[in-house]
């Protein structure tokens, strides 16, 4: 069953105008007082708000078609319509929307930042709006507009200060789980973590999130092993933790040769302009699975190399 949606593409429709009123007042002894039609409501919006309780767009996923409320018809005796309901959408936090063509509209990075993403449409004039010194009573009205109608994506961006990268399967999950409350899913094989989790660390008066990104593989950033789905949660950390396995069985696999492939599918993936590149970002290593005996004598090998090219080195099981 699917429990976490970080893209969806949402089929809104925001209200329609109400259509102006043709009315003439009638008073006793007075059968054509003037025109009193009054305007049409304006159609409701679509407003996508951030909110920070929410952190999947599973609901989305579900149910893509919504809609506001319609405005309604001027009436007589000056009356004007109702304006129509508008609709807010809550989404995560760092939730990136774009048009169908994949132009950016929007970036909810901060919570209760709103965004009116589908506008409703204009109210119609009633008659009585539409006089004039030269036209004393119109027999007409306008007609409200149609509200905005189409298709947004929904892209969300997980939002952490410290991001976990590494190969499938590397102790990732098994991490934040002992820095943090959070209790992702472990078991021996590799991507096991599908979906990002977030752990919040208290470390004395520090506060920081911590986000498990599920394992990169060679060619995650051209797609590889959904890497472009994963790798866009990375975006926004400040600061990166390489997670590398010293306990590994694989054939031609080890810390420095995993850090390698990490590095270069980070600094191949293309950041928004205006953000730092991830290689430019502060890293550090954690040689994981440390209280194997063979995974020890590897930490103790690699970790000189490791120091030379300028990271700080953590080892941990």
């Amino acid at each position: 069953m699917v429990t976490f949606v970080d893209r969806v593409t949402l089929h809104l429709r925001a209200g329609k105008g109400g259509n102006g009123c043709v009315s003439v007042r009638r008073e006793k002894f007075k059968p054509l007082a003037g025109p009193d039609g009054g305007n049409g409501g304006h159609g409701g919006d679509v407003v996508l708000v951030a909110d920070p309780q929410v952190t999947t767009l599973l609901s989305y996923h579900h149910s893509p078609h919504r809609s506001a409320g319609n405005g309604g018809f001027g009436m007589g005796d000056n009356r004007s319509g109702a304006a129509g309901e508008s609709l807010e959408l809550a989404v995560p936090v760092g939730t990136v929307v774009k048009d169908a063509d994949g132009t950016v509209l929007a970036d909810l990075i901060d919570p209760g930042t709103r965004f009116v993403v589908a506008p409703g449409g204009q109210g119609g004039l009633g008659n009585a709006a539409l006089a004039s010194p030269k036209r004393k009573a119109p027999g007409f009205a306008l007609l409200g507009t149609p509200g905005w109608e189409g298709d947004v994506l929904l892209e969300l961006k997980t939002v952490a200060d410290v991001a976990l990268v590494g190969f499938p399967s590397a102790g990732k999950s098994s991490l934040i789980a002992a820095i943090s409350a959070a209790r992702p899913k472990i078991a021996d094989y590799p991507f096991t973590t599908l979906h990002p989790n977030l752990g919040v660390v208290q470390a004395g008066d520090l506060r920081y999130t911590v986000a498990d990104v599920p394992g990169l593989i060679e060619g995650a950033s051209e797609g590889k092993g959904l890497g472009l789905e994963f790798l866009r949660h990375v975006e926004r950390c400040t600061a990166l933790v390489h997670v590398l396995d010293c306990a590994t069985l694989e054939p031609g696999r080890d810390p420095l040769s995993d850090l390698d492939v990490i590095l270069e599918e980070l600094g191949n993936y293309p950041v928004p302009e205006g953000q730092v590149p991830l290689l430019d970002r502060p890293q550090l290593v954690a040689l994981n699975k440390v209280d194997v005996p063979e995974a020890r004598d590897l930490a103790e090998l690699v970790r000189p190399d490791l120091e030379a090219r300028g990271y700080r080195v953590f080892e941990i099981s």
